[in-house]
């Protein structure tokens, strides 16, 4: 099986989605059904949303980083409700199919380096004080590009904001 790109590390557009593929038929010659049950449904989600709208398109890296990171939300959101409603087995599936993943997505940054970014950006645009959360939160994201999730962004941004 290949494995997941290092950290911004750049790839060519459709790679991404050309090593899922790879590593699909991998799981299937290898009869590991957890990792075939779970690249066959994000490349299903993959392809919904390449045929979405008024014309089909070709997804590029990153838009399939944003797909693998909503279906491991989906993921964890569903072991949670499966673990609340005394259901171990299901939870357990959830998370294991989530650690698949989650194996495709950029290592999340700790949160010494999220805060150095949120840091640099308020400085760098010059925001302060609680009015300026949207402004902020929206160029830190960017900043971040998706290795940190909206809530531990959010949370951090705020602080740093109410402190100014």
């Amino acid at each position: 099986m290949s494995t997941p790109p290092e950290p911004g590390q750049r790839t060519e557009p459709g790679s991404l989605q050309q090593r899922l593929r790879g590593d699909l038929t991998s799981a299937m010659k290898s009869r590991d059904e957890l990792r075939t049950a779970t690249l066959r449904l994000t490349l299903t989600a993959v392809k919904e949303v390449e045929v979405a709208g008024d014309t089909a398109r070709a997804l590029d890296d990153a838009e399939v980083l944003r797909v693998l990171a909503r279906e491991v939300k989906k993921r964890r959101e569903a072991a949670e409700a499966f673990a609340a409603a005394g259901r171990s087995e299901a939870a357990e599936r959830e998370r294991a199919e989530g650690e698949v993943l989650a194996a495709y997505l950029p290592q999340e940054l700790g949160d010494d380096e999220l805060t150095a970014i949120i840091d640099r950006v308020l400085g760098e645009l010059g925001l302060s004080g609680p009015r300026a959360i949207g402004p902020a939160m929206k160029a830190v994201q960017t900043a971040v590009d998706g290795r940190a999730t909206g809530g531990r962004v959010a949370a951090l941004v705020k602080a740093r904001l109410a402190n100014t």
